[in-house]
Formats: C-alpha cells, structure tokens, sequence
C-alpha cells in the first residue's frame, strides 16, 4: 500500500525537536507525502494557525505511517493508541531520549530509514502487544493493551502483598511479593530487566511473568507460551492497597474479587527497524549487554 498520509508526534515539551520537525514536513511535501501533525507537536513546530491538525487519538486512523520524535514512553504511548484503534500503521522511533531502547533509529539515519519505508523495502518487525482485562462483578471493568508489560503492585502503605496466578483454569503459583510483572518480548528489557528477570528476544512466542522483589526463594521468573491465559487474583482485605498499570501510562485499582486476565493480542505493532543493526547490537549499545 503506497504512503500518502505520515502523521508526525513529538514528546511534549521537546524544543529540541521543533527544527527536525519543520525539515521533516518540508522532505515529505517534496515527496508529495502529507505530513499530519499532532496538535501539540504542531505548536512545538511552529505551524502556522489555519493546518489541520489531529489529536493523538485520532492519529493512527488518518495515517499510513507514524513518525515519533522522543524517547521509549513516547513511543510506547503511541503504540498503545494505534493498537486500541485496531490499526495496523507502521512507527518509526526517532530518538530523542537518554535511552531509547525502542526509539532505537537515530536523526542522521531518519531520512534513509523513511526512504526505505517509502520505497516498500524497510525493515519492520512485528511486536507482540498484550491484551489486559480486569473483570469485577461478572463484568470488564478495563480492557487495555500494551506492548511492554502489566506491572500489578502495592500501594504506598501495603508492606506486601499475594496475588494467585493461573494459567487458564489451572493455578500455577502463590507469588507474595512487592509486585508481578507481565511482560512481552519487547518489554523484557524494561522493567523485567530491573526486577532480576531475563531479556527474550522479539522473536521468542512467549510471556514472561516475574515477581518483583519476592518474599519466598521460590518465586522466581517464568517463560510461559504466549498462546497462555494468565489470570491473576488478589488476595486482599480493605486494608490493603493494590494497582495494576499498563505500560506505565494508565491504570486502576483493584478490588478484593477482580481478577485480571491477560493474553497476547490479536495485532502486532509494526515497528520500523534500523537498517545498519541487530537487535544484539541496540543490547551491547544501549544496555551495554555482554561487555567485560
């Protein structure tokens, strides 16, 4: 499918941005390609008053492609949107953050990178994205999608807490523990990685569930299939406090009788991918992973 329509999102507040944008929007026009600007990142550019601009919501459903100026939770934000809009639209990741593990694309190589994309021969890596529901009372009381994790914690005041953990109708383990982790190939190098869990591959078909700082030696993280149906219960009483968050940008409280049930999602994000590098090269250079 040709690319008429790229929608151009940049972190809020990212002045850094505002020239790569405005050239940005210059090289797609030359290309005859429309550039749609998100209404914030519209002002951060500098957009004269009168262009159509679109909210972030509405971005995935307007464009063949989306362009992110930011860093990983900017990117992770508009992964989220497009997946919630049930739409299959490429991201690019272009780095503006300390990190940038999923914004792995630099400002030197966005331009060959689109080029590629524009001529149909870029890379694209297809990323599992979770499905997260909490039931309450027979009914959804949430139903979210992430592409890094489901983190399920206590509260400021709870010293720790018990979640049980199935595997469809069949309980698996008792995690007592500061927290529980869900995570995907793509989030096992984020906030798994700080809780002692191991890095899976975005090929690997598989879900990771790690507890965060457990209270028992044998509570440890596991790799399941991600064909599998988690489902978590809290074991609680109104004293205590327990949340779940998704990908870091939204969440709730839990009740004593919620169970959260988590599965792969039916669409993956389509993630454009650097050309000039391996996945285990973006580990030894943004982690530092295998060196001595």
């Amino acid at each position: 499918m040709p690319i008429t329509r790229v929608g151009l999102v940049a972190k809020p507040g990212l002045d850094a941005a505002a020239g790569a944008l405005a050239e940005l929007a210059g090289w797609l026009e030359a290309r005859h390609v429309h550039a749609v600007f998100e209404n914030d990142t519209a002002a951060l550019a500098g957009l004269p008053p009168g262009r159509r601009t679109v909210t972030r919501d509405e971005l995935p459903a307007t464009c063949d492609l989306i362009v992110v100026l930011g860093g990983d939770g900017t990117l992770i934000g508009m992964a989220d949107r497009i997946a919630q809009s049930g739409a299959v639209v490429p991201i690019v990741g272009v780095n503006f953050g300390s990190l940038g593990f999923l914004t792995e694309i630099t400002l030197p190589e966005l331009y060959p990178s689109l080029e590629s994309v524009l001529a149909g021969t870029a890379q694209i890596d297809e990323r599992m994205m979770l499905r997260s529901r909490t039931l309450r009372d027979g009914a959804v009381h949430a139903d979210r999608l992430a592409l890094n994790d489901i983190v399920i914690t206590k509260g400021a005041l709870s010293r720790i807490i018990e979640l049980a953990i199935a595997i469809g109708d069949h309980p698996v383990m008792s995690v007592r523990a500061d927290g529980l982790i869900i995570a995907s190939p793509t989030g096992s190098t984020a906030y798994n990685l700080a809780a002692g869990g191991p890095i899976l591959h975005p090929e690997v078909d598989a879900l990771l569930l790690t507890p965060i700082a457990p209270h028992m030696l044998t509570n440890r993280p596991v790799v399941i299939p991600a064909s599998s149906e988690v489902r978590v219960r809290p074991e609680m009483n109104s004293n205590e406090e327990i949340f779940i968050t998704i990908d870091g940008q939204s969440g709730h409280a839990l009740h004593a009788d919620d169970e959260i049930r988590i599965t792969r999602a039916d669409r993956p994000l389509r993630l454009v991918r650097a050309s000039t590098r391996t996945y285990f090269d973006v580990l030894r250079q943004k982690l530092k992973w295998g060196e001595r």
